[in-house]
């Protein structure tokens, strides 16, 4: 069943009481689970350790320079036989470093929402076999463990990124299925379960076949890279869901290539804050209704060997905080009481 309204959104001790009797949007729709109220937007930083920092042995991240955010990105790997990985220990697929239970003992992130980008590709098959129930138990487990901090699961994140991803509709969407009634069999409550494309490329009509229902999905979610793509958007609107922008980094592309875009260079930063951040913010604020959080990556993406050789982001480095420019009107927005972010404290 779709959740309703009248759930508390917890963050760092302040609780939202989410009213539809108080807010004329919200009265054509039921409210879903960690909503903020009306106006509002949840920030997030991702997407590994390094780039979030705040902890011992990442010390040069975003939040080395600004205030924790409402929520930080993680993600998981689905491991046969094995542990979760990047749950208990660090893991690293090339990508920076990754694991979910150092921001659940950090202090310094001491009730912050956390999202959950849950990959499983090529095992679609297995998990409605049952074969990673051993899997699904341990981050169930987790989860449960982490109440009432809330989780934003991203089952299978970028379903329709077919080039990486290589899912299928109906054997994604079965795996998609099984996974939230495994989990909802544990009596947990503190998850909502998103439902992330990739942004870009994927016409409003092919959602559907993706589509696996609105009483499982609680949010949705889409990338956000070059392209103010408005599809999922859309799709939202017409299903009474809110949109999480779950990935989003600048980048830009002119004359069909993709161009610069290292924010420690001044003349690129300034650039970017004019074609990209500009455009980027304009989408979350004139889609209000809809759009209720987001997810900024803050990384050196070309020296993660992941990417070193990938078009869109071999010339990226996205670090907010390595650009007095960039840094000044990020914390200028960021001030703005639309953007929900946790007040700082010292670890």
């Amino acid at each position: 069943m779709v959740k309703q309204i009248n759930r508390l959104l917890w963050i760092a001790g302040i609780v939202f009481l989410c009213s539809c009797s108080s807010n004329k949007y919200l009265s054509h729709r039921a409210v879903q689970i960690f909503e903020p109220p009306a106006g509002k937007c949840l920030v997030f930083i991702g997407q590994d350790l390094g780039a979030v920092g705040g902890l011992p042995g990442y010390s040069d991240g975003y939040c080395d320079a600004f205030a924790t955010p409402a929520g930080v990105t993680v993600y998981l790997g689905l491991n046969p036989g094995g542990k979760v990985l990047g749950l208990m220990d660090t893991a690293n697929w090339g990508s920076g470093d990754c694991c979910a239970n150092q921001y659940a003992e950090a202090k310094r992130f001491d009730g912050v929402m956390i999202a959950v980008g849950l990959a499983i590709v090529g095992q679609e098959t297995n998990i409605v076999q049952g074969k990673l129930d051993g899997n699904l138990g341990e981050i169930s487990l987790w989860i449960k463990q982490l109440s009432p901090r809330p989780v934003f699961l991203r089952i299978g994140y970028e379903f329709d990124g077919h080039d990486w991803n290589h899912y299928q509709p109906e054997t994604y969407i079965a795996a998609y299925r099984y996974i939230k009634n495994f989990i909802d069999n544990q009596g947990i409550n503190n998850v909502a379960y998103v439902w992330q494309s990739k942004g870009w490329g994927t016409p409003l009509t092919d959602y559907d076949k993706w589509y696996p229902g609105d009483e499982y999905v609680d949010w949705y979610g889409y990338s956000y890279f070059n392209d103010p793509d408005d599809v999922m958007i859309r799709f939202a609107r017409t299903h009474g869901k809110p949109v999480i922008i779950a990935e989003a980094t600048p980048t830009l592309r002119e004359n069909g290539k993709f161009i610069d875009a290292d924010l420690k260079k001044d003349e690129v930063a300034r650039a970017m804050w004019d074609k990209w951040f500009t455009p980027f913010f304009n989408t979350i604020e004139n889609n209000a209704d809809v759009i209720k959080a987001f997810s900024y990556i803050n990384v050196d993406w070309y020296t993660q060997r992941m990417w070193v050789n990938d078009a869109i982001f071999n010339q990226c480095d996205s670090r907010i905080q390595k650009n007095g420019y960039i840094s000044k009107k990020w914390a200028d927005k960021m001030k703005r009481l639309q953007y929900i972010v946790k007040q700082n404290r010292k670890p």
